[in-house]
């Protein structure tokens, strides 16, 4: 098995964060998705996020799960083939119900904006000049 990285994230209507994601792009991988959770492609086999109901979260850890439109303890960010990927992304996000934090930043080498989902989990989208 490949090495990976997941995200555990608490949410609390999975139907409708399943719904959002789906209009991003990303996909769902029915083996470890049920009625407490969703496990969620982002990159490949690489990077990937589990969905969970707030109770099933809770049901890992007995410390509180934050809420994320309160408080935040992580920005996922990706990277982004283009500028056009960071847009079209974000384009996506908005049309889905995301709320946008801000307008995007351009550097010149890096252009970067972000998304807050349906929970409030800060999810920032950057593309990077090739160095060269």
């Amino acid at each position: 098995m490949n090495k990976q990285i997941i995200f555990n994230l608490p949410v609390k209507d999975l139907d409708k964060s399943r719904v959002f994601f789906a209009a991003l792009g990303f996909g769902f991988n029915p083996r470890f998705s049920n009625e407490n959770a969703a496990f969620m492609d982002v990159v490949d086999d690489t990077v990937r996020v589990m969905l969970m109901t707030e109770a099933f979260f809770s049901s890992f850890t007995n410390r509180p799960a934050v809420r994320a439109k309160e408080a935040n303890e992580v920005i996922i960010c990706l990277s982004c083939e283009s500028r056009d990927e960071v847009d079209s992304l974000i384009a996506r996000a908005t049309a889905a119900g995301a709320r946008i934090p801000h307008p995007p930043e351009d550097n010149g080498f890096m252009y970067d904006q972000g998304f807050e989902d349906l929970d409030g989990h800060l999810w920032n989208l950057v593309w990077m000049a090739p160095q060269g």
